[in-house]
């Protein structure tokens, strides 16, 4: 029994040995070997590694792209402009035995990433004016910054940055509401503008529908009168015509007329007995 236990305890501690001394590393991930806090090696390939068990320690260091996301940051811009800039930065572990002496591990990388991105956007924003920054010139800006916090962070802390860019752009909260009123009177001014020139546009068009009404009225009373005149000239040589062929008939037709218009509805008449209007009212005289 003494053997057999005493066995077991060998493999026990024979697989703890194995245990501390083997190790993995996938391809998401990096690490460095300490030995009593010492820096030894930096393991940079994925697979199965081994160390020195109980004396070597392993610290992982992620491989793979991390982001640092900025606090949102107020900026004065070339034009004296407030900003509100949130901005954030994509970066990787490139040397992990200066990353863990420096910074140690990311929540520290983060902070001072931060610190260079910010520090150099605010140089960088400071020498650009408004339109500038939110317009074509916005990214060649953040290129400058991205080149400069990589330069930086790779120097001092082993890390690669991949680019520096801006998430929003907001004015302050107290300049917002000054923007928007300012927004808000151009945008009136420009509608009063539209409207002055369409009630321009409608008096033009209606003083030339109103000049066109009147030629169309002139034209159409200059033919009516034309056919008028027309009418009585025939109507004129009509009644000469008739005129010629009879006249007798012609003034008793006259005298018919001239009788039913004044001879009606009571009317009284005093006109002496050979009134050359009462000739066909008259008793026909006998011929001899």
């Amino acid at each position: 029994m003494g053997k057999i236990l005493a066995i077991l305890i060998a493999v026990i501690l024979a697989l703890i040995v194995i245990f501390q001394a083997v190790f993995t590393i996938d391809e998401r991930e990096q690490a460095i070997i300490l030995q009593l806090g010492k820096y030894i090696r930096t393991i940079d390939q994925p697979g199965l590694h081994f160390k020195i068990p109980f004396i070597q320690s392993i610290v992982r260091i992620e491989r793979r792209v991390l982001v640092a996301d900025a606090p949102a940051t107020e900026f004065i811009t070339l034009d004296k402009e407030r900003l509100v800039v949130d901005s954030y930065s994509r970066w990787r572990i490139v040397d992990p035995h200066r990353f863990f002496k420096t910074v140690t591990d990311e929540y520290r990388a983060r902070l001072r990433l931060n610190d260079i991105a910010i520090s150099k956007l605010r140089q960088k924003l400071a020498a650009h004016n408004l339109w500038d920054i939110i317009g074509v010139k916005r990214k060649p800006i953040m290129d400058r910054v991205g080149r400069h916090t990589d330069k930086i962070a790779q120097r001092d802390f082993g890390i690669e940055v991949i680019d520096v860019r801006i998430k929003r752009i907001d004015l302050p909260a107290g300049v917002e509401e000054a923007v928007f009123a300012r927004m808000r009177a151009e945008r009136e001014r420009m509608a009063k503008e539209f409207r002055a020139k369409g009630a321009q546009a409608a008096m033009k068009i209606r003083a030339e529908a109103d000049r066109e009404v009147v030629v169309i009225l002139a034209e159409a009373e200059k033919q009516s009168r034309i056919l008028r005149g027309y009418g009585d000239a025939r109507a004129a040589a009509i009644y000469a015509a008739a005129f010629e062929q009879d006249p007798e008939f012609f003034a008793f037709l006259r005298s018919l007329e001239a009788y039913e218009k004044f001879m009606g509805g009571g009317t009284t008449l005093v006109l002496s007995a050979d009134s050359e209007l009462l000739r066909f009212l008259q008793s026909p005289q006998p011929r001899e």
